[in-house]
């Protein structure tokens, strides 16, 4: 369970917070947010109707959401009971970024990591 959960986490960490370096980057250049295919990334979604404009500071607390992210994916891995208790503790975190900017597998990837945790907490009690 634990590396089921562990690819989840590298599915989520890189696969956001590569785009979301880059868009921070752009984000600075540009003064506007990144569009690929014809989508914004990392802007118009819930954040923006919140009152929560698409910043440099926000893409980069985001980057640093997916990089500890990454660091969870080592510890669960590895089986790191430790890493079982972070994967809870930073998907309120991962959600506030998921729904604020709209990002669609965020929350089920997270969910599916969730469960797997949870399944492997449970067989370890």
């Amino acid at each position: 369970m634990t590396k089921a959960a562990a690819a989840c986490s590298l599915f989520l960490g890189p696969g956001f917070g590569l785009p979301a370096a880059y868009g921070a980057w752009y984000f600075a250049r540009h003064s506007q947010v990144w569009t690929f295919l014809g989508f914004p990334t990392y802007g118009d979604g819930p954040f923006e109707s919140w009152g929560v404009p698409t910043t440099v500071p926000l893409l980069l607390g985001f980057v640093a959401v997916c990089a500890a992210e990454v660091a969870l994916a080592v510890l669960l891995w590895r089986g790191d009971t430790i890493g079982l208790w972070l994967a809870l503790a930073l998907l309120p975190v991962e959600f506030v970024f998921w729904i604020g900017f709209a990002l669609p597998f965020g929350p089920i990837v997270g969910v599916a990591r969730t469960v797997l945790v949870v399944i492997a907490l449970t067989e370890r009690t």
